[in-house]
């Protein structure tokens, strides 16, 4: 139960992230597992997380489009404008 609750909370705390900082979080963790998998080290998990995150923000800045979403947290409007 615990670990389904941290992982709601995970992927919760993920929908505040532009697409450049989604990307680089999803590489860093791809990364990582594949790291460890392949190597079997705590090393390799560490170099795998790197060269995904570094990949992963790569293509999510690829994607943005110059927009970012701002939320007025008194009356909770969402608007669009240049980053």
């Amino acid at each position: 139960m615990t670990k389904t609750i941290v992982a709601i909370a995970a992927v919760l705390m993920l929908t505040a992230c532009n697409a450049t900082q989604r990307g680089a979080a999803v590489g860093a963790g791809v990364g990582a597992a594949g790291g460890a998998i392949v190597t079997g080290t705590p090393g390799g998990a560490a170099i795998g997380a790197a060269a995904g995150g570094l990949a992963g923000a790569l293509i999510g800045r690829a994607t943005e489009d110059g927009k970012c979403r701002y939320r007025n947290r008194r009356t909770g409007r969402v608007y669009i404008e240049d980053c």
